[in-house]
């Protein structure tokens, strides 16, 4: 009987072992997994607004009239800035908050962040972030990456120094198209609660800009910053 009980003591603690050695050696790809953040494409919809976010690398002659038409229909929206343009349009920076705005970061001299390391990206991020603080006092939360290209280690980058990643739902390129009636339809067109709507200070996209807010308007949806969009 004892030497029974000892082979059957033996086989489960065999399987205890092989059960803590699995363990062991699944928890951490786990971990790994969750460890990288997500990229936000679109808010939950839960508070009837969109956002037009606006990437500025270039087109500051076109700001002041997008910026008086977003005064006209009291709407408070996001920029997200480059560093590199910051440095040679810091009055229009200032101009840009000084009107209630949002900013946020659009890296410093708009690489393809899924070209880069670790290193890269935060070089990237952070030197954004230092010129902006450095010439308006302000700290950002949010960075969209140039082009929509990341990869983990622009997403771990960002988490690192504070920044929620946010890419959009609806595309205008109007980088591409000048095209001021193609912008309105591609920023009106199914729209939806939660849309985050990327645009840039283009001359056509200053002409549609009245016309996709008046839209949004009649349709009783808000033009909101990212920020309050996206928040749960």
């Amino acid at each position: 009987m004892k030497h029974k009980e000892l082979i059957t003591n033996s086989i489960i603690a065999l399987i205890l072992v092989s059960l803590s050695v699995i363990t062991m050696c699944f928890t951490p790809l786990a971990i790994t997994a969750s460890a990288t953040p997500k990229p936000i494409y679109k808010g939950n919809g839960l508070n009837s607004s969109v956002s037009l976010m606006v990437n500025v690398y270039w087109g500051e002659e076109y700001l002041p009239d997008m910026l008086d038409t977003f005064d006209k229909y009291d709407v408070k929206t996001t920029f997200f800035v480059g560093g590199s343009w910051v440095s040679k349009n810091d009055g229009m920076l200032k101009e840009i908050l000084s009107r209630g705005h949002e900013i946020a970061n659009h890296g410093y001299l708009h690489k393809d962040q899924d070209k880069l390391d670790m290193e890269g990206n935060l070089r990237e991020i952070s030197m954004c972030h230092n010129i902006v603080e450095k010439t308006i006092g302000y700290k950002m939360t949010l960075f969209a990456p140039p082009s929509g290209a990341f990869s983990n280690d622009t997403l771990k980058a960002a988490n690192n120094l504070g920044y929620q990643t946010i890419m959009w739902s609806k595309d205008t390129i109007d980088w591409r198209d000048k095209n001021a009636q193609l912008i309105y339809e591609r920023a009106t067109k199914k729209i939806s609660y939660g849309d985050l709507v990327l645009m840039h200070p283009t001359k056509c996209t200053a002409e549609a800009l009245p016309n996709i807010l008046e839209f949004y308007k009649q349709k009783g949806i808000k033009a909101d910053k990212v920020s309050n969009v996206i928040q749960n």
